[in-house]
Protein backbone atom coordinates (compact mmCIF):
# COMPACT_ATOMS: atom_id res chain seq x y z
CA UNK A 1 0.00 0.00 0.00
CA UNK A 2 1.10 3.74 -0.34
CA UNK A 3 2.87 6.02 1.43
CA UNK A 4 1.25 9.10 3.84
CA UNK A 5 1.25 12.01 2.11
CA UNK A 6 -0.78 14.25 0.22
CA UNK A 7 -2.36 12.88 -3.16
CA UNK A 8 -4.33 13.64 -6.16
CA UNK A 9 -7.77 14.75 -7.25
CA UNK A 10 -9.96 12.18 -6.10
CA UNK A 11 -12.51 13.62 -9.29
CA UNK A 12 -10.93 12.23 -11.97
CA UNK A 13 -9.97 8.65 -11.10
CA UNK A 14 -7.23 7.67 -14.10
CA UNK A 15 -7.01 3.34 -13.45
CA UNK A 16 -5.33 1.80 -16.16
CA UNK A 17 -2.91 3.41 -18.18
CA UNK A 18 -1.49 4.55 -21.18
CA UNK A 19 1.18 2.90 -23.81
CA UNK A 20 4.37 3.56 -21.97
CA UNK A 21 2.88 5.05 -18.93
CA UNK A 22 3.51 2.03 -16.78
CA UNK A 23 7.14 2.78 -17.67
CA UNK A 24 7.45 0.66 -20.20
CA UNK A 25 8.33 -3.35 -19.54
CA UNK A 26 7.54 -5.07 -15.96
CA UNK A 27 9.78 -3.78 -13.78
CA UNK A 28 9.71 -7.84 -12.32
CA UNK A 29 10.82 -9.02 -15.20
CA UNK A 30 14.18 -9.51 -14.11
CA UNK A 31 12.53 -11.60 -10.72
CA UNK A 32 12.67 -14.83 -9.71
CA UNK A 33 9.81 -16.45 -10.99
CA UNK A 34 8.05 -17.49 -7.79
CA UNK A 35 8.64 -13.73 -6.29
CA UNK A 36 6.68 -12.70 -9.37
CA UNK A 37 3.90 -15.69 -8.67
CA UNK A 38 3.53 -14.17 -5.41
CA UNK A 39 2.86 -10.91 -6.79
CA UNK A 40 0.64 -11.53 -9.97
CA UNK A 41 -2.45 -10.58 -8.64
CA UNK A 42 -1.10 -7.73 -6.32
CA UNK A 43 -2.16 -4.02 -7.84
CA UNK A 44 0.27 -2.21 -5.65
CA UNK A 45 3.04 -4.71 -6.34
CA UNK A 46 2.88 -5.84 -10.11
CA UNK A 47 2.76 -3.52 -12.35
CA UNK A 48 0.26 -5.66 -14.64
CA UNK A 49 -1.79 -6.44 -12.02
CA UNK A 50 -3.16 -3.09 -11.36
CA UNK A 51 -4.87 -3.08 -14.72
CA UNK A 52 -6.94 -6.31 -13.73
CA UNK A 53 -6.74 -6.42 -9.88
CA UNK A 54 -8.57 -3.82 -7.40
CA UNK A 55 -6.79 -3.06 -4.18
CA UNK A 56 -8.58 -2.34 -0.93
CA UNK A 57 -7.43 0.24 2.36
CA UNK A 58 -9.39 -0.12 5.81
CA UNK A 59 -9.00 3.02 7.70
CA UNK A 60 -8.37 1.69 11.21
CA UNK A 61 -5.08 2.85 12.22
CA UNK A 62 -5.33 6.53 13.53
CA UNK A 63 -2.58 7.30 16.06
CA UNK A 64 0.74 7.73 14.25
CA UNK A 65 4.43 7.14 16.14
CA UNK A 66 5.87 10.02 14.00
CA UNK A 67 5.43 13.28 12.34
CA UNK A 68 6.16 13.73 9.29
CA UNK A 69 6.69 17.20 7.11
CA UNK A 70 4.75 16.05 4.29
CA UNK A 71 2.17 14.61 6.00
CA UNK A 72 -1.20 16.25 7.62
CA UNK A 73 -4.01 13.56 8.87
CA UNK A 74 -5.98 16.10 10.01
CA UNK A 75 -7.45 17.01 6.84
CA UNK A 76 -10.20 15.42 4.85
CA UNK A 77 -12.45 16.46 1.79
CA UNK A 78 -14.66 14.51 0.16
CA UNK A 79 -13.41 15.77 -3.86
CA UNK A 80 -9.37 15.24 -2.99
CA UNK A 81 -7.38 11.87 -2.54
CA UNK A 82 -4.46 12.06 0.44
CA UNK A 83 -3.17 9.46 1.89
CA UNK A 84 -3.02 10.54 5.27
CA UNK A 85 -6.74 11.13 5.54
CA UNK A 86 -9.46 9.14 5.75
CA UNK A 87 -13.71 9.86 5.14
CA UNK A 88 -14.71 7.38 8.37
CA UNK A 89 -12.50 5.71 10.89
CA UNK A 90 -13.21 1.86 11.86
CA UNK A 91 -13.81 -0.45 13.91
CA UNK A 92 -11.96 -3.73 13.26
CA UNK A 93 -15.89 -5.67 13.10
CA UNK A 94 -16.52 -2.75 10.98
CA UNK A 95 -13.49 -3.17 8.65
CA UNK A 96 -14.85 -6.80 8.21
CA UNK A 97 -18.08 -5.77 7.29
CA UNK A 98 -16.94 -3.37 4.50
CA UNK A 99 -14.14 -5.35 3.05
CA UNK A 100 -16.88 -8.68 2.64
CA UNK A 101 -19.37 -5.75 1.07
CA UNK A 102 -16.50 -4.30 -1.04
CA UNK A 103 -15.32 -8.05 -2.15
CA UNK A 104 -19.28 -9.15 -3.00
CA UNK A 105 -19.41 -5.80 -5.48
CA UNK A 106 -15.92 -5.16 -6.91
CA UNK A 107 -15.23 -9.17 -7.70
CA UNK A 108 -11.73 -7.70 -8.86
CA UNK A 109 -10.89 -7.01 -5.17
CA UNK A 110 -7.55 -9.05 -4.70
CA UNK A 111 -5.80 -7.53 -1.79
CA UNK A 112 -6.79 -5.30 1.31
CA UNK A 113 -4.46 -3.42 3.19
CA UNK A 114 -4.11 -1.18 6.44
CA UNK A 115 -2.06 1.86 5.42
CA UNK A 116 -3.26 4.54 7.82
CA UNK A 117 -4.80 7.16 8.22
CA UNK A 118 -1.72 6.85 11.13
CA UNK A 119 0.63 3.85 11.05
CA UNK A 120 -0.68 0.11 11.49
CA UNK A 121 2.03 -0.84 13.90
CA UNK A 122 1.47 2.22 15.95
CA UNK A 123 -2.14 0.59 16.28
CA UNK A 124 -1.68 -3.11 16.69
CA UNK A 125 -4.27 -4.09 18.37
CA UNK A 126 -7.11 -2.35 16.32
CA UNK A 127 -4.51 -3.61 12.97
CA UNK A 128 -4.42 -7.07 14.31
CA UNK A 129 -7.66 -7.58 15.12
CA UNK A 130 -9.10 -6.22 11.61
CA UNK A 131 -6.83 -8.89 9.74
CA UNK A 132 -8.22 -11.45 11.78
CA UNK A 133 -11.54 -10.97 11.11
CA UNK A 134 -10.99 -10.72 7.00
CA UNK A 135 -9.25 -13.80 6.70
CA UNK A 136 -12.24 -15.57 8.65
CA UNK A 137 -14.60 -14.08 6.56
CA UNK A 138 -13.29 -13.66 3.37
CA UNK A 139 -9.96 -16.10 3.39
CA UNK A 140 -9.43 -15.57 -0.70
CA UNK A 141 -8.20 -11.91 -0.19
CA UNK A 142 -4.32 -10.94 0.42
CA UNK A 143 -3.39 -9.05 3.21
CA UNK A 144 -0.78 -6.31 3.53
CA UNK A 145 0.31 -3.31 5.50
CA UNK A 146 2.06 -0.45 5.34
CA UNK A 147 3.96 1.21 7.61
CA UNK A 148 6.70 3.62 8.43
CA UNK A 149 9.07 1.08 10.11
CA UNK A 150 9.22 2.48 13.82
CA UNK A 151 7.87 -0.32 15.49
CA UNK A 152 8.18 -3.29 12.55
CA UNK A 153 11.24 -5.63 13.97
CA UNK A 154 8.87 -6.27 17.49
CA UNK A 155 5.75 -6.49 15.12
CA UNK A 156 6.92 -9.01 12.60
CA UNK A 157 6.43 -12.52 14.53
CA UNK A 158 2.84 -11.37 14.40
CA UNK A 159 2.61 -10.10 10.76
CA UNK A 160 4.02 -13.34 10.09
CA UNK A 161 1.13 -15.43 12.48
CA UNK A 162 -1.54 -13.30 10.48
CA UNK A 163 -0.04 -14.57 6.72
CA UNK A 164 1.05 -11.25 6.04
CA UNK A 165 2.95 -12.19 2.45
CA UNK A 166 3.16 -8.22 1.61
CA UNK A 167 4.79 -5.23 3.45
CA UNK A 168 5.96 -1.82 2.56
CA UNK A 169 7.88 0.11 4.29
CA UNK A 170 8.65 4.16 3.47
CA UNK A 171 12.84 4.75 3.68
CA UNK A 172 12.78 8.47 2.75
CA UNK A 173 17.17 8.42 4.06
CA UNK A 174 19.34 6.73 5.90
CA UNK A 175 21.46 9.80 6.69
CA UNK A 176 20.38 11.14 10.17
CA UNK A 177 20.76 14.48 9.37
CA UNK A 178 18.80 14.30 6.43
CA UNK A 179 16.54 12.24 8.35
CA UNK A 180 16.16 15.66 11.01
CA UNK A 181 14.99 17.89 7.86
CA UNK A 182 11.76 14.99 7.18
CA UNK A 183 10.80 14.09 10.68
CA UNK A 184 10.71 16.42 13.18
CA UNK A 185 10.20 14.22 16.04
CA UNK A 186 9.85 10.14 16.54
CA UNK A 187 7.71 8.71 19.46
CA UNK A 188 10.02 6.31 21.14
CA UNK A 189 9.55 4.58 24.73
CA UNK A 190 7.21 6.92 25.84
CA UNK A 191 8.65 9.62 24.85
CA UNK A 192 9.25 12.23 22.12
CA UNK A 193 12.37 12.36 20.92
CA UNK A 194 13.41 15.30 18.21
CA UNK A 195 16.00 15.71 15.50
CA UNK A 196 18.59 13.74 13.98
CA UNK A 197 18.53 11.86 17.09
CA UNK A 198 14.80 10.99 16.54
CA UNK A 199 15.51 10.35 12.59
CA UNK A 200 18.48 8.11 13.74
CA UNK A 201 16.50 5.73 15.66
CA UNK A 202 13.57 5.67 13.14
CA UNK A 203 16.55 4.69 10.27
CA UNK A 204 17.94 1.96 12.56
CA UNK A 205 14.34 0.60 13.69
CA UNK A 206 13.65 0.18 9.84
CA UNK A 207 16.87 -1.09 8.76
CA UNK A 208 16.61 -3.44 11.54
CA UNK A 209 12.56 -4.23 10.49
CA UNK A 210 13.64 -4.92 6.72
CA UNK A 211 16.32 -7.47 7.99
CA UNK A 212 13.89 -9.24 9.41
CA UNK A 213 11.08 -9.46 7.10
CA UNK A 214 13.20 -10.82 4.79
CA UNK A 215 14.68 -13.44 6.69
CA UNK A 216 11.38 -14.61 7.32
CA UNK A 217 10.39 -14.62 3.74
CA UNK A 218 7.81 -12.04 2.89
CA UNK A 219 8.03 -9.70 0.17
CA UNK A 220 9.52 -6.39 0.99
CA UNK A 221 8.68 -2.98 -1.05
CA UNK A 222 10.07 0.54 -0.09
CA UNK A 223 8.58 3.69 -0.82
CA UNK A 224 10.32 6.47 -0.72
CA UNK A 225 9.33 10.25 -1.38
CA UNK A 226 11.24 12.28 -3.51
CA UNK A 227 11.61 16.06 -1.81
CA UNK A 228 13.76 18.85 -3.70
CA UNK A 229 16.90 19.78 -2.16
CA UNK A 230 16.31 17.76 1.22
CA UNK A 231 16.85 13.90 -0.29
CA UNK A 232 16.92 13.79 -3.95
CA UNK A 233 20.62 13.51 -4.05
CA UNK A 234 20.45 10.62 -1.55
CA UNK A 235 17.90 8.21 -2.66
CA UNK A 236 20.32 6.35 -5.37
CA UNK A 237 22.17 5.71 -1.83
CA UNK A 238 18.91 4.73 -0.26
CA UNK A 239 18.30 2.78 -3.58
CA UNK A 240 21.08 0.74 -3.03
CA UNK A 241 21.19 -0.12 0.54
CA UNK A 242 17.63 -1.61 0.79
CA UNK A 243 17.95 -3.71 -2.25
CA UNK A 244 21.31 -5.29 -0.76
CA UNK A 245 19.18 -5.90 2.48
CA UNK A 246 16.60 -7.82 0.41
CA UNK A 247 13.52 -5.46 -1.25
CA UNK A 248 12.42 -6.77 -3.80
CA UNK A 249 10.76 -3.01 -5.04
CA UNK A 250 11.51 0.10 -4.81
CA UNK A 251 8.84 3.19 -5.17
CA UNK A 252 10.15 6.05 -5.67
CA UNK A 253 7.48 8.72 -5.17
CA UNK A 254 7.09 12.50 -5.63
CA UNK A 255 6.30 15.07 -2.73
CA UNK A 256 3.17 16.67 -3.02
CA UNK A 257 3.18 19.62 -1.11
CA UNK A 258 0.29 21.55 -2.13
CA UNK A 259 -0.22 24.85 0.58
CA UNK A 260 -4.04 23.83 1.29
CA UNK A 261 -3.26 20.86 2.56
CA UNK A 262 -2.01 21.81 5.42
CA UNK A 263 1.05 20.12 5.85
CA UNK A 264 4.65 21.73 6.90
CA UNK A 265 6.51 21.49 3.67
CA UNK A 266 3.00 23.03 1.97
CA UNK A 267 3.28 26.29 4.19
CA UNK A 268 6.97 26.59 3.92
CA UNK A 269 6.61 26.81 0.24
CA UNK A 270 8.60 23.01 -0.34
CA UNK A 271 8.44 22.60 -4.17
CA UNK A 272 7.46 19.34 -5.32
CA UNK A 273 9.82 17.67 -8.00
CA UNK A 274 9.28 18.16 -11.64
CA UNK A 275 8.41 15.38 -13.52
CA UNK A 276 11.60 15.13 -15.37
CA UNK A 277 13.12 15.03 -12.37
CA UNK A 278 11.43 12.26 -10.96
CA UNK A 279 11.79 10.20 -14.70
CA UNK A 280 16.17 11.06 -13.80
CA UNK A 281 16.04 9.22 -10.84
CA UNK A 282 14.04 6.21 -11.31
CA UNK A 283 15.78 5.48 -14.13
CA UNK A 284 19.14 5.89 -12.17
CA UNK A 285 17.90 3.94 -9.60
CA UNK A 286 16.58 1.21 -12.15
CA UNK A 287 20.13 -0.27 -13.41
CA UNK A 288 19.80 -3.02 -10.56
CA UNK A 289 16.92 -2.61 -9.08
CA UNK A 290 13.22 -3.10 -9.24
CA UNK A 291 11.37 0.20 -9.70
CA UNK A 292 7.99 0.79 -9.31
CA UNK A 293 6.36 3.01 -11.78
CA UNK A 294 2.04 3.00 -11.31
CA UNK A 295 1.70 4.42 -7.89
CA UNK A 296 -0.78 6.25 -7.39
CA UNK A 297 -0.65 7.37 -4.29
CA UNK A 298 -3.92 6.69 -2.48
CA UNK A 299 -5.82 7.51 0.03
CA UNK A 300 -6.39 5.38 3.13
CA UNK A 301 -9.57 4.02 2.43
CA UNK A 302 -9.46 4.21 -1.23
CA UNK A 303 -11.63 0.96 -3.07
CA UNK A 304 -11.54 0.24 -6.41
CA UNK A 305 -8.93 -0.31 -9.37
CA UNK A 306 -5.09 1.88 -8.68
CA UNK A 307 -6.23 5.18 -9.39
CA UNK A 308 -9.78 4.39 -8.92
CA UNK A 309 -11.81 5.68 -5.63
CA UNK A 310 -15.16 4.43 -5.09
CA UNK A 311 -14.88 4.43 -1.20
CA UNK A 312 -18.00 6.58 -1.63
CA UNK A 313 -20.17 4.29 -2.91
CA UNK A 314 -19.66 1.72 0.82
CA UNK A 315 -20.44 4.31 3.39
CA UNK A 316 -21.45 2.22 6.89
CA UNK A 317 -24.65 3.64 6.26
CA UNK A 318 -24.85 1.87 3.03
CA UNK A 319 -23.54 -1.47 3.87
CA UNK A 320 -25.69 -1.58 6.42
CA UNK A 321 -28.44 -2.06 3.87
CA UNK A 322 -26.45 -4.65 2.18
CA UNK A 323 -27.27 -8.31 2.50
CA UNK A 324 -24.27 -10.48 1.66
CA UNK A 325 -23.87 -13.93 0.46
CA UNK A 326 -20.15 -14.35 1.23
CA UNK A 327 -20.45 -17.66 -0.41
CA UNK A 328 -22.15 -16.63 -3.60
CA UNK A 329 -19.47 -13.38 -3.65
CA UNK A 330 -16.80 -15.75 -3.57
CA UNK A 331 -17.58 -17.80 -6.03
CA UNK A 332 -18.50 -14.85 -8.58
CA UNK A 333 -14.38 -13.61 -7.52
CA UNK A 334 -13.16 -17.33 -8.40
CA UNK A 335 -14.61 -17.10 -11.49
CA UNK A 336 -14.00 -13.31 -12.44
CA UNK A 337 -9.96 -13.99 -10.95
CA UNK A 338 -10.37 -16.94 -13.52
CA UNK A 339 -11.49 -14.70 -17.05
CA UNK A 340 -8.66 -12.33 -15.63
CA UNK A 341 -5.78 -14.82 -15.46
CA UNK A 342 -7.11 -16.22 -18.95
CA UNK A 343 -6.94 -12.65 -21.00
CA UNK A 344 -3.32 -12.16 -19.47
CA UNK A 345 -2.50 -15.58 -20.89
CA UNK A 346 -3.60 -14.27 -24.23
CA UNK A 347 -6.95 -16.25 -24.60
CA UNK A 348 -9.47 -13.97 -26.15
CA UNK A 349 -12.60 -13.13 -23.85
CA UNK A 350 -15.78 -14.77 -25.33
CA UNK A 351 -16.82 -11.39 -26.71
CA UNK A 352 -20.43 -10.99 -28.63
CA UNK A 353 -19.07 -10.18 -32.29
CA UNK A 354 -20.04 -7.27 -34.14
CA UNK A 355 -21.75 -8.83 -36.97
CA UNK A 356 -24.30 -9.66 -33.95
CA UNK A 357 -27.01 -6.87 -34.60
CA UNK A 358 -30.43 -6.05 -34.60
CA UNK A 359 -31.50 -8.05 -37.77
CA UNK A 360 -29.94 -11.46 -36.65
CA UNK A 361 -31.06 -11.64 -33.50
CA UNK A 362 -34.82 -11.97 -32.81
CA UNK A 363 -36.67 -9.43 -31.11
CA UNK A 364 -39.17 -10.40 -28.27
CA UNK A 365 -42.98 -10.14 -28.17
CA UNK A 366 -45.09 -6.98 -28.23
CA UNK A 367 -45.35 -6.03 -24.32
CA UNK A 368 -42.65 -6.78 -23.57
CA UNK A 369 -39.23 -5.95 -23.93
CA UNK A 370 -35.61 -6.80 -23.70
CA UNK A 371 -33.13 -4.77 -20.54
CA UNK A 372 -29.76 -5.20 -20.45
CA UNK A 373 -28.48 -5.15 -16.47
CA UNK A 374 -25.08 -4.16 -15.49
CA UNK A 375 -24.63 -5.79 -12.30
CA UNK A 376 -21.52 -7.12 -10.26
CA UNK A 377 -23.10 -9.84 -8.45
CA UNK A 378 -26.26 -10.01 -10.13
CA UNK A 379 -28.58 -8.86 -7.60
CA UNK A 380 -28.18 -5.01 -7.56
CA UNK A 381 -28.31 -2.36 -10.94
CA UNK A 382 -24.69 -1.78 -9.09
CA UNK A 383 -22.07 -1.10 -12.02
CA UNK A 384 -20.52 1.50 -14.02
CA UNK A 385 -21.45 0.82 -17.69
CA UNK A 386 -18.13 1.27 -18.60
CA UNK A 387 -16.87 -0.93 -15.99
CA UNK A 388 -19.18 -3.90 -16.75
CA UNK A 389 -17.33 -6.96 -17.94
CA UNK A 390 -20.37 -8.30 -18.55
CA UNK A 391 -24.58 -7.45 -19.24
CA UNK A 392 -27.32 -9.54 -17.97
CA UNK A 393 -30.05 -9.55 -20.35
CA UNK A 394 -33.90 -10.13 -19.61
CA UNK A 395 -37.32 -10.38 -21.31
CA UNK A 396 -39.76 -8.33 -19.20
CA UNK A 397 -43.56 -7.93 -19.85
CA UNK A 398 -46.59 -7.56 -17.36
CA UNK A 399 -46.28 -11.06 -16.06
CA UNK A 400 -42.50 -10.47 -14.43
CA UNK A 401 -38.59 -10.70 -15.90
CA UNK A 402 -36.76 -13.58 -16.83
CA UNK A 403 -32.80 -14.01 -17.81
CA UNK A 404 -32.37 -14.62 -21.20
CA UNK A 405 -28.16 -14.55 -20.96
CA UNK A 406 -25.38 -13.26 -19.79
CA UNK A 407 -23.36 -11.53 -22.34
CA UNK A 408 -19.57 -11.28 -21.64
CA UNK A 409 -17.48 -8.48 -23.24
CA UNK A 410 -14.21 -6.73 -21.86
CA UNK A 411 -14.69 -4.06 -20.51
CA UNK A 412 -14.13 -0.77 -22.46
CA UNK A 413 -13.89 1.96 -19.82
CA UNK A 414 -10.05 2.04 -18.16
CA UNK A 415 -9.51 5.21 -16.52
CA UNK A 416 -9.42 8.70 -18.12
CA UNK A 417 -7.48 8.17 -20.97
CA UNK A 418 -9.11 5.49 -22.35
CA UNK A 419 -13.13 5.74 -21.51
CA UNK A 420 -16.23 7.15 -23.36
CA UNK A 421 -14.02 8.74 -26.67
CA UNK A 422 -13.03 5.46 -28.52
CA UNK A 423 -15.60 4.25 -30.65
CA UNK A 424 -13.63 1.04 -31.71
CA UNK A 425 -13.77 0.25 -27.92
CA UNK A 426 -17.38 0.83 -27.54
CA UNK A 427 -18.35 -0.83 -30.02
CA UNK A 428 -18.82 -4.30 -28.57
CA UNK A 429 -21.06 -3.41 -26.04
CA UNK A 430 -23.12 -2.09 -28.50
CA UNK A 431 -23.19 -4.68 -30.58
CA UNK A 432 -24.15 -6.70 -27.71
CA UNK A 433 -26.91 -4.88 -26.26
CA UNK A 434 -28.42 -4.33 -30.04
CA UNK A 435 -31.67 -6.09 -29.51
CA UNK A 436 -32.13 -4.86 -26.03
CA UNK A 437 -34.90 -1.56 -25.13
CA UNK A 438 -33.03 -0.13 -22.44
CA UNK A 439 -29.73 -0.68 -20.14
CA UNK A 440 -29.40 0.08 -16.43
CA UNK A 441 -26.51 0.85 -14.90
CA UNK A 442 -25.41 3.08 -11.93
CA UNK A 443 -23.37 5.62 -13.99
CA UNK A 444 -22.97 6.10 -17.75
CA UNK A 445 -20.50 9.02 -19.41
CA UNK A 446 -22.45 11.03 -22.14
CA UNK A 447 -20.51 9.65 -24.55
CA UNK A 448 -21.83 6.01 -24.58
CA UNK A 449 -25.07 7.40 -23.59
CA UNK A 450 -25.17 8.97 -26.97
CA UNK A 451 -23.94 6.70 -29.06
CA UNK A 452 -26.57 3.83 -27.05
CA UNK A 453 -29.85 6.55 -27.97
CA UNK A 454 -28.78 6.76 -31.16
CA UNK A 455 -28.68 2.92 -31.54
CA UNK A 456 -32.16 3.33 -30.24
CA UNK A 457 -30.97 1.93 -26.83
CA UNK A 458 -32.41 3.86 -23.83
CA UNK A 459 -29.05 4.19 -20.94
CA UNK A 460 -30.70 4.52 -17.76
CA UNK A 461 -28.74 5.17 -14.77
CA UNK A 462 -31.61 6.43 -12.41
CA UNK A 463 -32.73 2.92 -11.01
CA UNK A 464 -29.06 2.66 -9.60
CA UNK A 465 -28.36 0.57 -6.55
CA UNK A 466 -31.94 -1.33 -6.50
CA UNK A 467 -32.43 -4.68 -6.26
CA UNK A 468 -32.80 -5.81 -10.26
CA UNK A 469 -36.25 -7.16 -9.94
CA UNK A 470 -37.62 -3.88 -9.11
CA UNK A 471 -35.84 -1.83 -11.12
CA UNK A 472 -36.65 -4.06 -14.26
CA UNK A 473 -40.20 -3.43 -13.00
CA UNK A 474 -39.54 0.49 -12.79
CA UNK A 475 -37.72 0.37 -16.51
CA UNK A 476 -40.68 -1.95 -18.25
CA UNK A 477 -43.37 1.03 -16.62
CA UNK A 478 -41.51 3.72 -18.18
CA UNK A 479 -40.75 1.95 -21.51
CA UNK A 480 -44.57 1.17 -21.19
CA UNK A 481 -45.60 5.07 -20.26
CA UNK A 482 -43.59 5.72 -24.06
CA UNK A 483 -44.67 3.93 -26.20
CA UNK A 484 -41.79 1.45 -26.58
CA UNK A 485 -42.83 -1.69 -25.75
CA UNK A 486 -44.47 -2.25 -29.11
CA UNK A 487 -41.19 -3.62 -30.77
CA UNK A 488 -41.52 -3.43 -35.31
CA UNK A 489 -38.16 -4.35 -35.74
CA UNK A 490 -37.08 -0.57 -35.46
CA UNK A 491 -33.70 0.58 -37.22
CA UNK A 492 -30.70 0.07 -35.64
CA UNK A 493 -27.80 2.41 -36.14
CA UNK A 494 -24.42 0.23 -37.59
CA UNK A 495 -22.27 0.06 -35.47
CA UNK A 496 -19.89 -2.16 -37.55
CA UNK A 497 -18.45 1.26 -38.03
Amino acid sequence: MESKQAGHDRKTPTSGCAAGGCGGGSALDRLPAATRERVRNHPCFSEDAHQHYARMHVAVAPACNIQCHYCNRKYDCANESRPGVVSELLEPQQAADKVAAVAAHIPQLSVVGIAGPGDPLANPERTFATFRLIAERTPDLRLCVSTNGLALPEAVDTLCRYNIEHVTITINCLDPDIGAEIYPWVFWNNRRVRGRKGAEILIEQQQLGLERLVERGMLVKVNSVLIPGVNDQHLTEVSRAVKAKGAFLHNLMPLIAEPEHGTFYGLMGQRAPRASELRALQTECAGDMAIMRHCKQCRADAVGMLGEDRSAEFTLERIATLEIDDAAALARRTAVREAIEQRRRGVAPALVPLSTLSASRPRPATHAARIAVASSDGRLVDQHFGHADRFLVYEVDEQGERLLDERPLARYCNGAEHCDEDDDALAPALAALADCAMVLCSRIGLAPWERLETAGIRPNGELAMLPIEQALRAAHRELAERGALSIDEPQRATLSA
